[in-house]
């Protein structure tokens, strides 16, 4: 009732309020309420002040869509692809493996290990072999944490490979992110490819080139390497001479290890000897006070003499085992039956019937089989919500009884929030206890997960269609539906499933490329046709696609489309949906919006691959202006685009600009790694809850005032208008404090809070706070400043929404000056400039001033672009209807036809014709006056 229940909880809130790193959560209501407040709240601590990601509104309230909220891969690694998911499935898979207490006499191979480092190069590398269960795992994680504790310069990469099959066994996604771990440990951000068989051969370059960058030694280690498909193949750079600093540790089974490797020098586990054996029952047994005769304790010692009971992962199951029921059973009875059992495989099936029997009634034991059985056929595990939802008769009690059983007896464990086996042993036992030369039961259970995930997927869909989420596919459809497919064999399906566009784009952004492609590969299609059908896919969604939601998706989705095409070499078909992305954001945000210099970017590189230089420059040169406009010089973003120029200048053997750009980025992201602290990790950016609580408490400063800006921005991108209005104002009144009220940095201030007045369309407020930012800025900048430009850009813009066309003339003017002065009279900036004056004539019909405006542009655009590109046909457009509203027929259908040429040619490209409402010139057509400008902020710019 809202009322303190007791003395102790009145003592523990008071503890509480006392306490700095304390959060208390005040909740009246029911208790399904209560935990979903406490985990939206353990959620957000967790993204946000451990792991750095951002967090949106959306993901505090919705519980079911937890999946997507890391930073932007491109903020950390420029165009390579990165998915959080399999970072995190790594860092878990090696809390798990150095888990145990034990040592197990371990301290013999460490020096082995040790000896290694240290030795002279050139060095194969070091196969560490042992039976399954032997320990190689908790030996490799062991020794590795050693390592980071006494020798801090050496960079040691590591990869667990888990069950066969499923996603860490891929050999693409292992070595794409062995090279990024490399890159960012290196600071290079580079261009890399996806195409499987070009990754792995180009990984030994890259390996070389990064060796060389770094100070000290670089450790490779992949524990279980033969799991791999296809091992020998796939791993072949392994024979390769390996550069002098570069030292490699990997471990197979002595059975599955491949002929060639066993040549490498090599560290074979011994069987555990009878002290190791008693110390790790007697670990197990006195965790839960269970006390061993003399006798038991030999019997046990007896048993575990033959090569298949004296490894490290059946004699803790064997010591869990006894702990297990020594206090309500009989020992001597268990160990009875734990004595028959001769491998591990068997031991875990005798644990298996024990917690069968502990069960109440058939139901259970029939749930038990079930959440098994289909965790198993699963391509990376299921999550409890996933078990709960396939069986609705599960209870929350019944299934955390279940899972607490299975994982403490070594069953299962959880990866990436997911359920999965512990051991390959575990798998192995329940095919032989539930599916035993039973294809049918694999194929039923195979099944239930399909209509599962397919319905997941048509109720994903509903949502994108009825309430504009951008969240469309989670990444479990996308990782389970193809792979299910393809283990049912049905290429209809799969094919049907990768014409879905957002399962393709989650695979695809988060690097699944060579998983992609092998699907494809599978339903008989080569690339070219591939193009086409996802672009065919990409027309049909854009004529359901209305309202500025759905166009942003719709650009997301023709970049990824492009990007896929570019990375599959196919350079010509990549270049029509990397425009089309362009020209919607253009139209739909703003000319200047950060992912139109996304857009611009992504476009040049398909041209330098081209080696069409000159359009390349003009591309990443448009980027950087925009970026350095939005995020202020000194922003990582903007050290991305003088990477891509730089590269682009080496190229074209122009060294000397080459190297003046590549130290100005260098010095950016030097910068950028001490305000993040540390550049380990896969999510680095600075704790927000520390920099709340300086800010609050601290002086005004202008640095503060800055920080207070940049979070403001940070929210108003997140959609939090009220918590962004907050932090601008208070940016605002600290600079005005400390800077006074006519220094640039409050024209910053008062132009980003104009910016969300007109998002909020309180545009009478966003009207006075432009006039502003353009007073100080006209008095205190050069007459070609961007920041002066952008002003006045937007307060045109704003003029012209309000239907003050008059006022909004002379600043249109003043944009083309401003850009004629920054770019020069041929600059392709000036004729989108002139497009927009020309247009605000149309609206005001004053067609003979307009005419000479488009007539130049059209000039520009021919000379920049050549004849055919899409904005000179816009432009043709364009004239052509101003041409007919003024009656000339003749000359109107003569430069629509040759529009429409251009149009065609531009799909043709792709094969097909589509048909498009939206211009990229300007302010031209339909969807710019339907759709209000996502306006953009100024980040930290000084």
């Amino acid at each position: 009732d809202g009322k303190v229940s007791s003395v102790s909880v009145q003592q523990l809130i008071e503890q509480i309020s006392c306490m700095n790193k304390a959060k208390m959560i005040d909740h009246v209501g029911g208790m399904e309420e209560g935990a979903y407040e406490i985990y939206n709240c353990v959620e957000k601590i967790i993204k946000q002040d451990i792991l750095g990601c951002e967090m949106t509104d959306l993901e505090g309230k919705d519980l079911g869509n937890k999946e997507d909220s890391t930073a932007p891969e491109e903020e950390v690694f420029g165009d390579v692809l990165w998915d959080a998911h399999d970072e995190q499935e790594q860092m878990e898979a090696f809390q798990q493996a150095s888990n145990s207490t034990c040592e197990l006499g371990f301290e013999k191979y460490f020096e082995r290990l040790n000896d290694l480092v240290a030795a002279p190069a050139p060095i194969p590398p070091l196969l560490v072999s042992g039976g399954p269960g032997s320990g190689k795992s908790l030996l490799l994680s062991k020794w590795i944490q050693l390592q980071q504790k006494h020798s801090p310069n050496t960079l040691i990469l590591y990869h667990f490979v888990g069950r066969p099959m499923s996603t860490s066994s891929e050999s693409a996604l292992i070595i794409k992110r062995l090279t990024l771990k490399l890159m960012q440990h290196s600071w290079l951000v580079s261009p890399l490819t996806f195409d499987p068989a070009k990754l792995l051969e180009e990984f030994p370059r890259w390996l070389e080139k990064l060796s060389a960058r770094h100070q000290g030694s670089i450790i490779i280690i992949i524990d279980s390497i033969d799991q791999i498909q296809q091992a020998e193949k796939h791993m072949k750079w392994l024979i390769d001479p390996l550069p002098v600093n570069v030292r490699v540790i990997v471990s197979v089974n002595v059975e599955t290890c491949p002929q060639a490797w066993r040549l490498w020098p090599t560290l074979h586990l011994d069987p555990l000897n009878s002290k190791d054996v008693k110390s790790l029952i007697s670990a197990e047994c006195n965790s839960a006070n269970v006390k061993l005769t003399k006798e038991q304790e030999k019997k046990l010692e007896r048993h575990c003499r033959s090569a298949t009971t004296c490894n490290a992962l059946y004699v803790t199951l064997l010591g869990k085992t006894i702990a297990c029921v020594g206090n309500t059973g009989n020992i001597d009875e268990i160990l009875q039956q734990c004595c028959q059992c001769q491998d591990t495989v068997s031991l875990y099936r005798l644990v298996l019937r024990s917690i069968q029997e502990s069960l109440q009634n058939d139901k259970e034991k029939d749930l038990l089989r079930e959440i098994l059985c289909v965790i198993g056929v699963s391509h990376n595990g299921v999550s409890e919500s996933e078990l709960m939802e396939l069986y609705p008769e599960l209870t929350s009690a019944m299934l955390a009884s279940l899972l607490h059983s299975l994982h403490k007896m070594c069953l299962l464990t959880y990866g990436c929030g997911l359920l999965k086996f512990q051991h390959l042993q575990a798998w192995e036992m329940v095919k032989l206890e539930y599916m035993e030369a039973r294809e049918n039961v694999i194929s039923a259970y195979r099944q239930k997960l399909v209509e599962y995930f397919t319905m997941q997927l048509r109720v994903l869909i509903f949502i994108c269609f009825s309430f504009n989420s951008q969240d469309r596919v989670t990444w479990r459809s996308a990782d389970e539906l193809p792979w299910l497919f393809q283990q049912q064999g049905d290429k209809q399906k799969l094919h049907k499933c990768l014409l879905n566009l957002f399962v393709s784009q989650n695979l695809y952004k988060r690097g699944h490329f060579a998983e992609l492609l092998s699907y494809w590969q599978l339903v008989g299609k080569d690339k070219s046709s591939m193009a086409a059908e996802y672009f065919d896919s990409l027309k049909e969604y854009e004529k359901s696609s209305e309202g500025e939601e759905s166009m942003i998706c719709l650009a997301d989705l023709y970049e990824t489309l492009g990007r896929f095409l570019k990375d599959l070499g196919l350079l010509s078909q990549a270049v029509a949906p990397l425009q089309r992305s362009l020209e919607i954001r253009e139209t739909a945000l703003d000319p200047d919006h950060p992912r139109v210099a996304q857009s611009l970017h992504q476009l040049a590189g398909v041209y330098v691959q081209w080696k069409k230089f000159g359009n390349a420059e003009q591309l990443y040169k448009q980027a950087l202006e925009i970026s350095e406009n939005a995020y202020g010089a000194e922003h990582p973003r903007v050290a991305r685009e003088l990477d891509a120029l730089a590269t682009l200048y080496q190229k074209q053997n122009k060294y000397e600009q080459a190297e003046q750009l590549r130290k100005k980025s260098f010095k950016i992201r030097q910068k950028s790694a001490r305000q993040k602290g540390s550049l380990c990790g896969f999510a680095l950016l600075r704790q927000r809850a520390l920099q709340l609580e300086e800010l609050t408490l601290g002086k005004d400063t202008s640095d503060n005032a800055r920080t207070l800006n940049e979070l403001g921005v940070l929210y108003y991108l997140q959609n939090n208008l009220e918590t962004a209005e907050l932090f601008l104002k208070r940016s605002l009144e600290m600079r005005e404090r400390v800077l006074g009220s006519n220094h640039p940095d409050c024209a910053q201030s008062l132009n980003n809070l104009a910016a969300l007045y007109n998002e909020k369309k309180h545009y009478d407020k966003a009207e006075e706070l432009y006039e502003k930012a353009l007073d100080i800025r006209r008095r205190a900048l050069a007459p070609d400043h961007p920041s002066l430009a952008y002003t006045v850009k937007h307060l045109a813009v704003l003029y012209k929404k309000m239907g003050k066309l008059d006022k909004a003339v002379p600043l249109y003017e003043l944009a083309v000056e401003i850009r004629q002065k920054s770019f020069g009279p041929k600059h392709p900036s000036v004729a989108t400039a002139l497009v927009n004056l020309a247009v605000l004539y149309c609206q005001m019909k004053k067609q003979i001033e307009a005419l000479p405006l488009y007539e130049r542009a059209l000039k520009i655009y021919e000379d920049s672009f050549g004849q055919m590109h899409p904005r000179v046909g816009e432009t043709l457009k364009n004239l052509a209807v101003l041409s007919y509203e003024r009656g000339d027929f003749e000359k109107a259908a003569e430069l629509y036809k040759r529009a429409m040429e251009i149009k065609e040619a531009e799909t043709l490209l792709i094969g097909g014709k589509a048909t498009s409402r939206h211009s990229s010139s300007g302010d031209t057509f339909s969807l710019k006056s339907a759709l209000s400008p996502n306006t953009l902020l100024e980040h930290g710019q000084r």
